[in-house]
C-alpha cells in the first residue's frame, strides 16, 4: 500500500517491544493504521506472527454505530486485514516462502481473534462466569431496556 503516512502514524505502525494505543479523530486513519501495524507483524520473519497469534480489537458497538459503517466495527477490521494480505501477496514470487506464509494468513484471517472491545469483555466474563457474582443466565440489555432502567 502506497499510503502517505504522518510520522505519528508511521511510528505507531513500526513500533515494536512497546504498548501503542491509537486514539484520534474519526476519519484519520486509526483503522488503516492497524491494519498496516498488522501486515508488519505477519511479514516480520524473525518475529514470525501468525494473525491467528493476534488479539485485536476495535470499537464498541457503540462507538460503531455512530459511524458510517453498514456493517459491524470487527467485521470491517477482518476485511481490511484480509483485503491487505491479498494485496500484499502480489509483492511475492509466486510459491516462495512469504507467498505460502500469506496464503496461509488469508485463510486464517477468518479463524482470528477480532472483536470490538464489548464484545471480548463478554466473552471473558462468559469464560470465567464462576469467578463473578454474576447470575450466569445474565445478558445484556437491549437499547430500549436501558433507556427504561435510565428513566
Amino acid at each position: 500500500m502506497a499510503a502517505n503516512w504522518t510520522d505519528e502514524q508511521r511510528a505507531a505502525i513500526s513500533v515494536r517491544d512497546k504498548k501503542v494505543l491509537v486514539a484520534a479523530g474519526a476519519g484519520s486513519g486509526k483503522t488503516a493504521v492497524l491494519v498496516e501495524r498488522i501486515i508488519s507483524r505477519i511479514l516480520d520473519e524473525e518475529l514470525s506472527y501468525s494473525i491467528d497469534d493476534l488479539l485485536i480489537m476495535t470499537f464498541t458497538r457503540a462507538a460503531a454505530a455512530g459511524m458510517k459503517f453498514t456493517r459491524a466495527a470487527a467485521s470491517e477490521m477482518r476485511d481490511r486485514i484480509f483485503k491487505r494480505i491479498e494485496e500484499t501477496i502480489s509483492d511475492y514470487p509466486y510459491g516462495s516462502k512469504m507467498y505460502e506464509r500469506l496464503r496461509r494468513q488469508a485463510v486464517l484471517v477468518e479463524y482470528a481473534k477480532i472483536t470490538t472491545i464489548d464484545s471480548f469483555c463478554l466473552s471473558v466474563i462468559r469464560e470465567h462466569i464462576d469467578m463473578t457474582p454474576l447470575d450466569p443466565s445474565f445478558r445484556i440489555a437491549d437499547q430500549g431496556e436501558i433507556n427504561i432502567i435510565k428513566d
